[in-house]
């Protein structure tokens, strides 16, 4: 034995046990596994699934544990990356002109400035508001503009079937209709000059909405009587969600078509035009009551 190990047993010994551990304890009868394991039925809190029925957002997802549920967590960041991708999407420069519109640009000079200055998006650049000046129908009823806005992809998308649609309802009504236009990096207060240019009564632009968790590809449409530079969002009407999913362009088209006509006859728009006789055309947004809350789409499945 060395001398290592023989100064451990002499400690061992002095302190009383040469044992360095107790005897372990006797196992008692562990009982057998289950055959099977049923996962617990999954289901929503009652309260969550009221709300649910009141909003698009995300509520009553449940959870594993401490965390999200897998699917949930997966459905977010797909629709958080539809956003960003909308967001990210530039109009191609042709892509008016291949659409047989009168293609305009602002004052933005590329996509980072659009994000950034939000003020350049609002004004035609020098040579668009010559070709607006020396191509564009004059003195016209209303003036349809299409717009990429903060989603190109929906400008690309539907937008083309909106504006046709917009177009139609408008000459079905004996209105004359300005040159079919659109607009790259723009805001909505372009429609101001646009319209003060032509010298429409009703301009209005569609453009690529915002996008949001379960829309990417929406369009909204801003309406003013009297176009002028200066006016403000309270001379504004507008109409939000038009897609498929929302409200699809045709129906949007309509609705359109009768707030130009309701400004055109009380030659008025925003806050002081009263909608109250067009429940019938309008449904609930002719009210200024709660209206009744829509339903959340998967976007991605």
């Amino acid at each position: 034995m060395s001398t290592t190990r023989d100064m451990i047993e002499g400690l061992r010994q002095r302190l009383g046990h040469s044992r360095p551990l107790s005897p372990p304890k006797a196992v008692g009868k562990i009982p057998a596994p289950p055959a099977k394991i049923f996962p617990r039925e999954a289901h929503s809190d009652a309260y969550a699934l009221a709300a649910a029925e009141h909003t698009t957002a995300l509520v009553g997802i449940g959870h594993v544990g401490t965390r999200y549920a897998t699917d949930v967590v997966l459905q977010f960041q797909a629709e958080l990356a539809v956003a960003h991708e909308a967001v990210d999407a530039v109009l191609p420069e042709n892509w008016a002109k291949e659409q047989g519109l009168l293609s305009l640009n602002t004052r933005v000079k590329d996509h980072h400035e659009f994000l950034l200055r939000p003020d350049l998006g609002r004004r035609l650049n020098d040579e668009s508001l010559e070709r607006l000046r020396r191509e564009a129908k004059r003195g016209v009823d209303v003036q349809p503009i299409l717009a990429d806005g903060l989603s190109a992809v929906a400008c690309m998308g539907s937008g083309m079937t909106l504006l046709e649609a917009f177009t139609r309802e408008c000459e079905t009504r004996g209105w004359s209709v300005g040159t079919p236009m659109c607009a790259r990096f723009a805001r909505v207060w372009l429609e101001d000059e646009i319209g003060q240019e032509v010298q429409a009564k009703v301009a209005v632009i569609l453009l690529g909405e915002r996008p949001g968790l379960g829309t990417g590809d929406g369009l909204s449409a801003y309406m003013v009587y009297e176009p002028r530079i200066g006016k403000t969002d309270g001379n504004r009407n507008m109409m939000s969600n038009i897609h498929e999913r929302g409200t699809p362009p045709a129906q949007a088209a309509r609705r359109l078509a009768v707030l130009a006509g309701a400004m055109m006859e009380q030659k008025t728009s925003g806050v002081p035009l009263d909608l109250s006789g067009l429940v019938a055309e309008l449904g609930e947004a002719a009210g200024r009551a709660h209206r009744a809350p829509q339903k959340r789409v998967r976007l991605v499945t």
